[in-house]
């Protein structure tokens, strides 16, 4: 089964939501669409339910017309980041609903039911009132029953972005082992998402997202490794991709008059003229030989430190391990790892990784 997006484009009110986009989704795999907030996302996911309706392009599901099958008749899940599941109904109530609209018996929806319970973890909890559950459970109710559903699509709209830090990392990996089970196996899984941790995590395809456009669709690795320009470098890092604009000039990349540094290897074949250059947070680390910054601001991130650093005609965000002991206004001495350097060319677009060579 593949669902094919072919220029699809969405204006409401003049106002640009989808741009031309097009991708390409086989069954059995998850794709993550990842951009910012107000890229584009949900409403791609609408357009896949039948929500929403394009003004021009085309949406295949396996040879048919899908942009022509009403709603109703679409098999599509989906789960939402608002926890919506219906409040008078108690949790085996929830889950079987779908199964009682398709026509199963009571019986043949519950015994359903009960395994799509499960493979959440929420056995024992079928007789619970949804009032009664916590955000996280509220969530597996959800999956369950668009699990139990056997969709031919099943989206997932940010739906862990409502939980705390340490329920949404227990929740990814089991929505990345419950995705991989039988029950999605037959699925097209579409799951959005502005983290781009998250998307690495779930594994599959990537399709990045950016003011309405695909900017970039491939394997988590590819995508990392060699953003095909500057806005896929930073909306897939967190922190964004550090970039300064720069030349290589005698064997040197120049990035300010005063930081300069030995150009790379996998530089060497470049021509001398103005590059952008990109450099992850976690490539900028403290050197007693290395440039003189000012620390602007300093973020603890758990066992992380996020150092805000400038200097003449560089700022930059520095990823370093543990719990920095430097203050605003510090004055500390940096240095980046340009085995790991990135080069763009002046629009932006991907000249040289460290992962590619040359392009």
């Amino acid at each position: 089964m593949s669902l094919v997006a072919k220029n699809i484009d969405l204006s409401v009110e003049a106002e640009t939501h989808l741009d031309d986009v097009s991708f390409e989704m086989l069954k059995g795999k998850i794709y993550t669409l990842l951009g910012r907030t107000l890229s584009g996302k949900t409403t791609i996911l609408k357009i896949l339910a039948g929500l929403s309706e394009p003004d021009n392009g085309s949406l295949i599901l396996d040879g048919v017309d899908y942009g022509r099958v009403p709603v109703w008749k679409r098999n599509v899940a989906m789960v939402y980041q608002q926890f919506i599941n219906y409040p008078h109904l108690n949790v085996m109530q929830n889950v079987a609903f779908p199964l009682h609209k398709k026509g199963y018996n009571k019986a043949n929806a519950q015994k359903e039911a009960r395994q799509a319970l499960a493979r959440v973890g929420l056995t024992g909890f079928e007789d619970r009132k949804i009032q009664e559950l916590s955000g996280g459970q509220q969530q597996r109710v959800a999956l369950a029953r668009a699990l139990v559903k056997k969709a031919d699509v099943l989206l997932l709209d940010e739906p862990l972005v409502n939980l705390d830090y340490k329920l949404r990392e227990q929740l990814r990996d089991e929505f990345r082992e419950l995705i991989k089970a039988d029950e999605a196996k037959n699925s097209i899984v579409v799951f959005a998402s502005t983290d781009p941790s998250e998307a690495m995590q779930l594994g599959g395809e990537i399709i990045v997202i950016d003011e309405g456009k695909v900017l970039q669709q491939g394997t988590c690795k590819d995508v990392f490794e060699n953003p095909k320009n500057t806005k896929v470098a930073q909306i897939t890092n967190e922190p964004a991709m550090n970039l300064f604009p720069g030349t290589i000039a005698s064997g040197k990349v120049k990035i300010s008059n005063s930081f300069d540094f030995d150009l790379p290897e996998h530089f060497s074949r470049l021509p001398e003229q103005e590059y952008i250059f990109g450099v992850r947070a976690n490539e900028i680390f403290p050197s007693s030989s290395g440039q003189e910054f000012n620390v602007h601001l300093v973020e603890i991130v758990g066992s992380e430190s996020l150092i805000h650093i400038e200097a003449p005609g560089i700022e930059a965000v520095a990823l370093v391990e543990g719990v920095s002991e430097l203050n605003e206004n510090d004055v500390a001495s940096f240095n980046l790892n340009t085995e790991y350097l990135y080069a763009f060319d002046k629009n932006g677009e991907l000249v040289v990784s460290p992962y590619m060579g040359e392009k």
